[in-house]
This record gives C-alpha cells, structure tokens and sequence, in this order.
C-alpha cells in the first residue's frame, strides 16, 4: 500500500510545480539562524506543547462548582499530538496527528472525558490496527478543528484531506466526502450560517492556479464551486463570511516548489513579491473585488458583518514576516505577538482601513456561533504565555518570558472594553467557546452563556475545563472539570448540543 502521508502530497506537489503548473513563487523570505550555543530545544514539543502517549477514558469526572444544568452536549477540541517520533528534527509542529479531547456534560455532571486520535491510515498502522475503511487521497489524520455538521461530528484539515467523521465516543468512522459531492480539498475553517443553512469553505491546494469557494447547501451536499484566480499558490488559512459576500484574504505566504523537493517539512514561505490583498467574493455569484492592503499575516478571523457598503472584519493577524515552517524551532514563527484587529474594506471608495482593537498577545478568536455573517458585540480570545514564546522562538530559543501571561479575554467591541480573567503562571488556556445558556431562545442576550476552554492546572499536572459565565467573565469559574490527563496546546473545537 502507498504511503499516503502529508508529507508525500507536498513532495508530488512539487514535482507538479515545477513542471510550470503555477506562476512564479517570488522571493522567499527566510531569516538567518544563528548557529546554536546550547543543546537545541524544541518548544513545541515541551511544556504545555508535550504530546501526551495515551489514549484515556474516564468517568463522573470530579468537579469544583456546579456544571450548569442546561449544559448538555459535548465540547471537544482537537490538535497535533505527534505518535511515534523518532527524532524531534524530522517534525513539525502543524503536522501532528490529530487528537481530539471531549468531555461529556449532561443534567449537570460531567459524564466522561476521552481522548482519540484521527484513525487515518497511518496512525491506524502505527498503533496496530486495521485501516478504519477505503485510503482517501491526500490521507491525514486531520488535526486543526472538529465540528459537528448535520448530525455528524467532523474533524478537518486544509489543503488535502477530506474530513474524517467521529462517532458520539470519539471513534473514528471514517473518512466524509458530503454524500459524494466533494471530490477535492476542504479547509480547517468552514463558516456555518445558521439563517440560510449553508456550510461554506475556501479550499486551496499547492498545485492549483486558484481557490475554491464551496457551497453545501441544506441536504447537506456540495451544491456550488466558484474557482477564484489566484498567483503563486497562497496560503489560505481563514476567511470571513457575511450575509452577502465572502472574504478572502490573500496574503504572501506560498508555497515553495524548492523547498518541497528538498523536503523541507512545511514548504510555505514568506513571499515578498505576493501582493498582499483582500477580495470580496457575491454569495450569489460574480466578480471578485481586490484591495490591496499592507503585508501583514492573518491567522484567524473571529467575523465579518456588512455596515451599509462596507464590510466589517475582525481578526487577530501578525506583523511581517510570519514563517509557517518556523525558524528552527518545530512550529511556526512570528516576528511579534498576534493581535486583534479591525479591517473595514470599503466597497464604495474602494479601499481597506485597518486598525488595532487590542494589542494584547492573544490568538484564537470565537464569537457566538448563532451570529457568524451577521453583526457580533462580543468576542473571545486566549491569551496562553507557552504560545506566545513558543510562537517567537529562534533556532528553538524562546524569549524571556517576562511580557505574555495566562489569561482568557472577552471583548465588548461595540463599547471598545475587554474583560480579562487571569489564570496563575503555567495554566496555559486554550481557545474559549461560547456556549449559549439557551440556543433555542430567539430573544437572549447574545453573550448569555458561558465561555469553555481546556487550561492548564499546573498545580495536578493535568488539565480542566474551565466554564466561565459570560456575563460574570472575570468572577470565579461556575465551574471547572478536573480531567485525568493533559490537554496539550493545540488548535480549534466546537460545543456539540445533544439533539
């Protein structure tokens, strides 16, 4: 059987690039690493980062607080978590198997906390056990988000891999291909829009002269594909959704033909000749606009709205040069702190202004889900000290860590306020989701709720998760859930609500 790896798609791709499928790359931008003084330290696999080696179950897990009772549902989160590795210079941060973390809550006691990995072809193989089904092309055990979708929970990965389904417990089923309909990439960020019942993803591959806007309509199908023009094969790691248009954010990170056929573990690089831009897309079809705008990197966008003729975009971004493939130190690099930011493209005088919300080292931006492509007030964003060092390290040497702390932040961007709830030092936070008190309540407030997230307790040497009443953010947790095990730093999850 073929190997069917992340790491041989890039190389195939590759060979593909220089065949002259694709415009010129640019220029790379890679800085020099100074030859290292120390024994080589590689910050994502350590410290809040370490892979933990065991799957886990565990039931009636304790609790301090009370779990609100109309809590009932599932959160789960997923993130690398490499298995068997061999030698830490052969590995990338982003190209961890995927681990998803869940917690079960229901009538007011946490019924079960379980970690799975993806069941991929390899990581089947590599724990013993039989391909959980048919090989998909581009297999990988997909590790950036989990969402449920239809009745199904999904695990997704951009540029390649088609989602995997999970079970109710976590097991894999297999890999989802929407009944049929989606024949190529997806991506880690899909926009649900609950008003119109839509799925929407932008999809980028290495060897396309394009991005795809996929459409999955009610019955859960691919119903529509727009192919957008694009040079040099960005990066497209988000977007934005509004109730008109999307947004698409096309930034100079592209791929590297070179860098793939040497091998180079994440052949993206910082490209200084890729015009950085923004194009707004009609839901209903027609012309992309773009707007040139000032290199920066995105990493997430928490929403968009529309405000007459202009279209509103939140979302943490890094100033330039952001290296996905790092500088040495197993994950990517950034020449500062991600921060929360405010583009307004106006679509009448035909321009992007942009401006700082907060400056603060933060990532990972939620909004109520209920309110993504309409107009938001309120924000979450994680503020996790391990990241922010980890994020800036050089040749594997982080910082001081003197200036980044432990925090969750809640934003109220229509007063321009923030409420932050400080963790001690060593309780890393993950990304907090919203959780509403009442999803079927038309008239709630949009911040009635609470705020999830898996944090750090350096005090077990394992992990909690924390509840926050969202309107009480910075007051004591309603409650935390002591898990078994850690949960590593890692990327995205979901609350999934029983049915």
């Amino acid at each position: 059987m073929t190997d069917h790896t992340r790491r041989n798609v890039l190389r195939g791709a590759a060979a593909i690039t220089a065949a002259g499928t694709l415009a010129g790359t640019g220029t790379a931008v890679r800085p020099a690493v100074a030859a290292p003084s120390a024994p080589r330290r590689f910050p994502f696999l350590e410290g809040a980062f370490e892979p933990v080696t065991e799957e886990l179950t565990a039931f009636d897990l304790p609790v301090t607080g009370r779990v609100p009772r109309a809590l009932n549902g599932r959160y789960l989160r997923n993130g690398p978590n490499v298995l068997g590795l061999e030698d830490p210079r052969a590995h990338h941060w982003m190209l961890g198997e995927g681990m998803v973390h869940g917690v079960r809550l229901r009538e007011g006691r946490a019924e079960w906390y379980r970690n799975r990995w993806v069941r991929s072809s390899q990581v089947a193989k590599k724990l013993g056990e039989p391909c959980p089904g048919p090989v998909p092309p581009d297999d990988f055990p997909c590790n950036t988000h989990v969402i449920p979708y239809r009745g199904r929970i999904l695990a997704l990965q951009e540029s390649g891999p088609l989602p995997y389904e999970l079970d109710d417990e976590l097991s894999t089923v297999g890999p989802y291909d929407f009944r049929g309909t989606l024949q190529g990439p997806l991506t880690a960020h899909t926009k649900f829009d609950v008003h119109a019942g839509e799925l929407h993803a932008i999809a980028y591959y290495p060897t396309w002269d394009h991005v795809r806007h996929l459409v999955f309509g009610p019955t859960g199908r691919l119903v529509r594909t727009t192919r957008i023009a694009v040079a040099d094969a960005p990066m497209i790691h988000d977007f934005a959704l509004t109730e008109h248009h999307v947004v698409i954010l096309d930034m100079p990170v592209t791929f590297d033909p070179a860098g793939a056929g040497r091998g180079d573990l994440v052949p993206y690089v910082w490209n200084d000749r890729h015009p950085a831009r923004v194009g707004v897309l009609p839901r209903k079809g027609g012309a992309v606009r773009w707007f040139e705008v000032d290199p920066v990197y995105y990493s997430h966008t928490l929403n968009a709205y529309e405000e007459g003729q202009r279209i509103v975009v939140d979302m943490t971004d890094f100033d330039a040069p952001f290296l996905v493939a790092g500088n040495g130190s197993g994950g990517p690099y950034g020449a500062g702190t991600p921060r929360l930011d405010r583009w307004t493209v106006d679509l009448r005088q035909g321009r992007v202004r942009t401006r700082t919300l907060d400056d603060r080292p933060q990532e990972f931006p939620r909004v109520n889900e209920a309110l993504v492509s309409r107009r938001h007030r309120y924000g979450y964003s994680a503020a996790a000290a391990e990241m922010s060092l980890a994020y800036q390290a050089v040749d594997g040497t982080p910082p001081p860590d003197g200036a980044f702390a432990n925090a969750l932040v809640k934003h109220d961007l229509l007063r321009g306020t923030s409420e932050v709830h400080r963790l001690p030092g060593g309780a890393a936070a993950s990304e907090a989701v919203f959780v509403p008190s009442d999803p079927c309540d038309g008239q709630a407030a949009e911040d009635d709720g609470y705020a999830v997230a898996y944090v750090h307790n350096p005090d077990r040497g394992a992990s909690d998760l924390v509840i926050l009443a969202a309107q009480d953010f910075t007051g004591e947790p309603v409650a935390r859930i002591h898990l078994p095990g850690r949960v590593p730093l890692g990327f995205h999850g979901s609350w999934i609500p029983d049915a």
